[in-house]
């Protein structure tokens, strides 16, 4: 019908490469007067809310694999590393601090491949699955680490460390699944060209 666009189409619009999206609304939007520069400015706010969804990941993980390199760090995740059966093996022959560094490495990598997104698609799928991973991972410990409040009957009142510190990872699980998504479109949409 014309004057809309599908789902498909407004994913166009919002991708993340090196062409513009103001191109990209001038292409497909066609709706008229007021209607129009409505659905123009969501569509220039939804493009925006991607990058700071994207990069807004980056930032987190990156900064927190940062953080991954100081005592503080290692001895804050320690205890959720340990309880951990996905993890806490690790501990038999690496030490509180090597695996807290090893997994910095991995969280910046992880953060620099998604950042690489405009520039290479496959490289940022990559890093957006990879976080997807790490994420579900870290969700395990809301399940393998005493988290539930027994001053409030237990399940499902969340302690505030490390309950509600963990319970935050399914928005930026959110956020990696939706770069996954995004990539693998751009990736799809540059082979199809």
């Amino acid at each position: 019908m014309k004057g809309t666009q599908g789902a498909g189409e407004l994913g166009q619009n919002l991708s993340l490469g090196s062409e513009t999206n103001q191109h990209r609304i001038d292409k497909t939007i066609t709706h008229s007067g007021a209607s129009s520069a409505l659905a123009n400015k969501g569509v220039v706010i939804a493009a925006l809310g991607s990058r700071v969804l994207r990069y807004g990941l980056v930032l987190v993980v990156g900064w927190i694999g940062l953080m991954k390199f100081t005592g503080y760090e290692a001895n804050g995740i320690q205890p959720l590393v340990a309880h951990s059966p996905l993890m806490g093996w690790m501990y038999h022959f690496l030490s509180v601090r090597q695996f807290s560094a090893g997994l910095g490495v991995v969280e910046v990598a992880i953060a620099i491949l998604i950042a690489l997104r405009p520039w290479s698609p496959k490289t940022s799928t990559v890093g957006s699955a990879l976080a997807v991973v790490m994420f579900l991972t870290t969700l395990s410990f809301l399940f393998s680490t005493p988290g539930w409040e027994p001053s409030l009957g237990g399940f499902p009142a969340l302690s505030a460390l490390p309950g509600q510190f963990l319970l935050k990872d399914v928005v930026l699980l959110g956020a990696a699944i939706w770069s996954l998504g995004e990539s693998l479109t751009s990736v799809s949409m540059r082979a199809a060209e």
